[in-house]
């Protein structure tokens, strides 16, 4: 048996400047392999700088259309999205919004190329006809309307295929092997990577499964006779053969993706092709591991040496892979194949550990350390040689001319680029070096699936910092080019970017960041979850409060607010900021008991621990600048005028099941620090978890006198509404009760008190022509299902464009088909269940009524007890949908791209105005749609739901409250009364500090 490693274990995110220390003193070689390394280099980049290919490439138009400018980034935009687009009105539309943000009129062509001048053509030419206000909705002629208008589409499209051409090999494989073929004597060297974005269905995933497949057939049957690694290859991604590629849903992934992935790789076998496995994003590297080592366990690929994957050298644990990968080798006595890249997703791997609040990043933040990681990461590979075969992929002409110095003589290596780049530099290295070879990772689709990576090649190489882009790039000296990555860190302190703070810091100076976890480390994973394993509670019923108790909580509330109000501001937030800490440290008792009475997930459960401390620390942040001190107002001299805030009273505080210890705290802390005694309600169905909140609170430094609870059902929440002597209320429920509670409170004798309500709504989502279908399906997933759809901002009404409605409804329907409904504690449930059986009752009968009304496109099947399955109901209209439904359903609603007006006049007929999701490539339409828009919070381009507490604050208006936003700037404002205190200071015979001033 050979002696199997264990999982693949390393620090997600450790520390830059100690990789650095690790890393420079190995950064520079001797210095006749430096001077050997300029003079590669130098000839390199010299030969990038001559070439003058009358055809003209992607280096071309990157530097003809650079991302620092307009046109660049409108460019940009039309590749990503102009070719899904069906129909030519939103096409008319798209062109013009996208043309009209650069001057491509004026744009003087600098390049020769063909596809250059062609695409600026094109794109002149259509800017030309269609000046803003002259698409159909504007005020063109019938003449220009008829002629002008297909021309520029016509012109416009064509200029995207151009594009697409030189970026993909072919449409179809066999399109692609035909280009591929020799040119000279020699088969050159080619992996096939078919295009396509990461499966959202489980038919997403059978048609990528059968492409590989056919490829494999194809390609193999094409080979030739050479032996490895001179042979063709096929790049294969695991995200495409898996709907739910992801580190919760591990078990299911080793059960249902290992199988097809050595199903492939015994075909690759078959024909002794290089079979690549593509690197993922950080929080999937695990996970990839894992299947790639129980696929390469099968005996079955014994004897072959085509098995290999690609290594991310951005990412801080390339080295760590190696290792792996190499301890695997031995294990199996396998010779393996490594692509070595610099990686392409960087700023999605930034923004997504700020959003989960990690304690550092999985990549590094500055390029140098990216290049010098890749220079460490080929020296080890180039010495595991020859049991790991190492494939260099780059377009950085001092990359290859030091691993150039690092290899040696002895082969065993080769380079690898993108078809339609680094061709000048690749010609030239064949020249001077022809026993050194080169493979081509050539995109193989449709230009409809070319999207997403031609945009994501723009990003990777259109950037000015990029070595594409400067190394045409005459104004820059080549000596700039052959800094080494050593020298421009220089010293470990200097590792990380200096402009892009750790997500721990992100609300620096104001605030910390909540700390989160990243589910796809293993080890953080399983810590939390025996952690949560080992909390116990006291799970017995929590007595109700009678309305003597109530009257007496506000009673003692009412005592308290004197000693409490006068609280300097900076010891109240200081109470804050250490329940926050409290929180957090105990995280794992607060997520159990969020799993256990209010049914959370726990990616959920996470969330909420992660917002209510968030709302903590903002509310501190907030309370010291507003509170800590009088304002002074401008006035006329002699006189002191100054504005403070103080508390009001005793605050009635009356919290949802839903978000049971967000909401509550977020409630409670902004009332607190704005210097008020509170009485807190918490929802029935919750109210334990208030119980540990409050007793973290008063752990704190709250004392008992400021913050009482007093639990029991809607008959207590209005008996406190209903107290002569509370100061105001804050609500968070449906709108009937707020109504209930406005009116007790307007029919109070005594002085008038504020009401701060936040209901629900039913929330839209528009989605037009213009937008990513996968994205489209990803975004309503999430906003209409997570949480079983038990969130105020939940999706409740999707419109989508006629012309593309089919499409996205199908990929909607199988996306959610892959949810798992289950228990809350299993960590790989998607959907838990919802709050109680009259909610669930409900819900049915709702779901009752749509199948005998609505066409019904997709219906989950839920497990017994409180579970309701995703279902998907197609509306013939709106108006259908008359209340807000509180759980997973959504309503689909057609429309046609003229009536977008209509769709606006829709939502509005609702009196909600809570979120609205807007997907959609025309920034005009975005606009449009924003500035109609009475909502309170308006996502664009992305999911609608988990408002981010002082990043995005949350409220509605109309039917879905008061306001103002919580956790917003204008929150604690209104739970305090404003005084102005007005002094004469000249009263005592006039204003010395006026009558000593100098001229």
């Amino acid at each position: 048996m050979p002696n199997i490693p264990p999982p693949f274990a390393a620090s997600y995110a450790p520390d830059d400047a100690d990789i650095a220390a690790r890393l420079l003193p190995a950064g520079h070689l001797s210095s006749s392999q430096e001077a050997r390394i300029d003079r590669t280099a130098t000839r390199l980049i010299e030969a990038i700088r001559k070439r003058d290919d009358r055809l003209g490439g992607v280096e071309d138009m990157l530097r003809e259309f650079a991302l620092s400018t307009k046109e660049g980034l409108a460019l940009m935009v039309l590749a990503e999205a102009l070719l899904r687009v069906p129909d030519a009105r939103t096409a008319d539309q798209f062109i013009e919004d996208k043309l009209g943000e650069g001057d491509f009129i004026h744009h003087e062509t600098k390049s020769t190329a063909f596809l250059v001048n062609a695409s600026a053509w094109a794109l002149g030419l259509s800017a030309r006809v269609i000046q803003p206000g002259e698409t159909p909705e504007g005020t063109i002629g019938r003449l220009v309307k008829r002629l002008g208008a297909p021309a520029v589409r016509a012109a416009t499209r064509q200029a995207m295929r151009l594009m697409g051409n030189h970026f993909v090999l072919g449409e179809t494989i066999e399109q692609a092997l035909e280009r591929s073929g020799p040119r000279s004597g020699h088969q050159p060297r080619y992996s096939f990577d078919m295009l396509g974005e990461g499966a959202r269905t489980a038919a997403d995933a059978k048609r990528y499964f059968d492409a590989y497949a056919s490829a494999i057939e194809t390609i193999g049957k094409a080979a030739g006779n050479h032996s490895l690694p001179d042979r063709p290859g096929i790049s294969v991604k695991l995200s495409a053969l898996h709907p739910r590629f992801e580190a919760i849903s591990r078990d299911r992934v080793m059960h249902e993706l290992v199988p097809l992935l050595l199903d492939l790789a015994q075909r690759a076998k078959t024909y002794d092709l290089n079979f690549t496995v593509d690197a993922e994003e950080a929080d999937r590297l695990e996970l990839s591991l894992d299947v790639i080592a129980a696929t390469l366990a099968d005996a079955s690929l014994a004897g072959w040496d085509g098995f290999g994957l690609a290594i991310q050298a951005y990412q801080k644990r390339a080295s760590a892979v190696i290792d792996y990968v190499d301890e695997l080798a031995h294990a199996h006595d396998r010779k393996l194949m490594v692509r070595l890249v610099k990686g392409a997703y960087w700023d999605t791997e930034i923004k997504r550990a700020q959003e989960r609040g990690l304690d550092g990043y999985p990549v590094f933040t500055r390029k140098a350390m990216t290049d010098l990681n890749f220079v460490a990461c080929a020296r080890k590979l180039l010495a595991l040689r020859p049991r790991i075969f190492p494939q260099f992929a780059t377009h950085n002409a001092l990359t290859v001319a030091t691993v150039l110095a690092l290899a040696g003589k002895s082969g065993g290596f080769e380079f690898q680029r993108l078809h339609g780049m680094g061709e000048a530099l690749y010609e030239q290295l064949a020249k001077d070096h022809p026993d050194i070879a080169h493979r081509t990772y050539a995109p193989v689709g449709s230009h409809r699936d070319l999207l997403a990576y031609l945009v994501r090649r723009l990003l990777e190489n259109g950037a000015n910092s990029s070595f594409v882009a400067q190394a045409a790039d005459y104004r820059v000296p080549v000596a700039a080019l052959l800094q080494r990555p050593a020298d421009a860190i220089a010293r470990p302190q200097q590792a990380s970017h200096p402009r892009i703070p750790l997500p721990c810091d992100l609300f620096a100076p104001d605030r910390r960041n909540s700390r989160g976890i990243e589910f796809g480390e293993r080890a953080a994973l399983e810590r939390l979850l025996a952690d949560i394993k080992a909390e116990t509670f006291d799970l017995k019923p929590v007595a109700d409060a009678t309305p003597d108790q109530a009257n007496a909580a506000v009673a003692a509330a009412r005592a308290g607010f004197a000693a409490w109000s006068r609280t300097p501001a900076a010891a109240r937030a200081a109470m804050l900021e250490q329940a926050a800490h409290l929180l957090e440290s105990r995280g794992a008792h607060f997520i159990a008991l969020l799993q256990r009475e209010g049914g959370k997930t726990l990616d959920d459960a996470l969330s909420e621990v992660r917002e209510a401390a968030d709302f903590c620390r903002y509310y501190a942040a907030q309370g010291r600048r507003l509170f800590g001190g009088e304002t002074a107002m401008p006035g006329p001299t002699g006189e002191s005028n100054m504005l403070g805030l103080r508390g009001r009273g005793v605050f009635v505080a009356i919290s949802p099941w839903n978000f049971p210890l967000a909401i509550f705290l977020g409630q409670v802390t902004a009332a607190l620090m704005a210097g008020n005694c509170v009485v807190a309600k918490p929802a029935e169905q919750t109210p334990r978890i208030a119980v540990e909140a409050v007793r973290l609170l008063h752990e704190a430094g709250v004392p008992t006198s400021a913050l009482r609870l007093v639990t029991g059902d809607g008959r207590i929440g209005a008996a406190l509404t209903a107290h002569p002597n509370i100061a105001g209320v804050v609500f968070t429920g449906s709108t009937e009760v707020a109504r209930a509670i406005n009116r007790t409170l307007a029919a109070k004798e005594g002085p008038i008190v504020p009401l701060i309500a936040e209901t629900g709504g039913i929330n839209a989502m528009i989605a037009d022509a213009t937008a990513l279908p996968e994205q489209v399906a990803d975004d309503v997933v999430t906003s209409a299902f997570r949480s079983a759809g038990q969130r105020c901002s939940a999706l409740r009404l999707l419109f989508v464009q006629e012309d593309v409605a089919d499409r996205m409804i199908e990929m909607i329907a199988g996306a959610a088909r892959e949810l798992k409904i289950g228990d809350a504690d299993d960590a790989a449930t998607h959907v838990g269940p919802v709050i109680d059986r009259e909610a669930k009752q409900r819900l049915d009968a709702h779901i009752a009524r749509m199948k005998k009304e609505a066409r019904l496109h997709f219906a989950g099947t839920a497990p017994d007890g409180c579970f309701v399955a995703p279902h998907i109901f197609e509306l013939k209209d709106a108006g259908q949908l008359a209340e807000e439904v509180f759980g997973p359903i959504l309503h689909v609603v057609r429309y046609p791209a003229e009536k977008l007006g209509q769709v606006l006049a829709a939502i509005d007929r609702t009196g909600y105005g809570l979120t609205l999701g807007v997907h959609s490539r025309i920034d005009d339409t975005v606009e449009a749609i924003i500035d109609r828009a009475q909502v309170g919070n308006i996502y664009v381009n992305r999911n609608m739901i988990g408002a981010v507490v002082g990043v995005q604050p949350f409220g509605g208006n109309g039917l879905s409250g008061t306001g103002p936003k919580a956790g917003g700037p204008h929150y604690l404002a209104r739970f305090a009364t404003e005084q102005t205190v007005t002094i004469n200071t000249a009263a005592a015979g006039g204003n010395a500090a006026l009558l000593a001033g100098e001229e």
